[in-house]
């Protein structure tokens, strides 16, 4: 069940980094460092998640 939880976390913590990212591209423009920081926090929240499921799949405490 906290494995769960933890895969819905971040996965909506991605969520909230892509729509920050936009905003940043819509305020800032193509200079925007905000951005690129965004974006390498949607890329590592993206790798953390893979290994949660990965994780969950191997034990299988998601599969049923």
């Amino acid at each position: 069940m906290l494995l769960k939880v933890l895969i819905a976390l971040v996965f909506l913590s991605m969520v909230t980094s892509l729509a920050a990212g936009a905003g940043f591209l819509l305020r800032d423009g193509n200079q925007s460092r905000r951005l690129l920081v965004s974006l390498k926090l949607r890329v590592a929240l993206a790798a953390i998640l893979l290994g949660l499921l990965f994780y969950g799949f191997y034990f299988d405490s998601l599969a049923g």
